[in-house]
């Protein structure tokens, strides 16, 4: 996989949450769009989705 793709974990990381925590967010619909799912049943998602998906996240103050 080339940089443009992250995990689960990359982006866990990214964030300083636990993997729970993405698994819940995604049982709610609540992570990036699209995930690609590889045949061994892990997810990769682009970084530019990533990138997209904080963005709409940003709450004006």
């Amino acid at each position: 996989m080339s940089a443009q793709w992250l995990t689960v974990d990359d982006i866990c990381t990214e964030l300083g949450i636990h993997r729970r925590t993405w698994q819940h967010w995604r049982k709610r619909n609540r992570v990036p769009k699209p995930l690609h799912r590889l045949p061994n049943g892990e997810y990769r998602i682009r970084r530019t989705d990533y990138e997209a998906w904080l963005t709409g996240l940003e709450v004006d103050k």
